[in-house]
């Protein structure tokens, strides 16, 4: 592992696009409604 490490930091800084990686997003607000709720309706039987 330290050899990886040892590898990845001998890349250049101009190899190391900060683009590369999105930015994170905040997620919307989930609460179920009744689309969600009839997919497990009869989830007792499955348990």
């Amino acid at each position: 592992m330290s050899e990886l490490i040892a590898d990845c930091s001998d890349i250049p800084d101009s190899l190391c696009a900060e683009s590369a990686v999105p930015l994170a997003r905040s997620a919307e607000p989930w609460t179920v409604n009744e689309v969600c709720l009839a997919q497990v309706d009869d989830l007792e039987a499955y348990i």
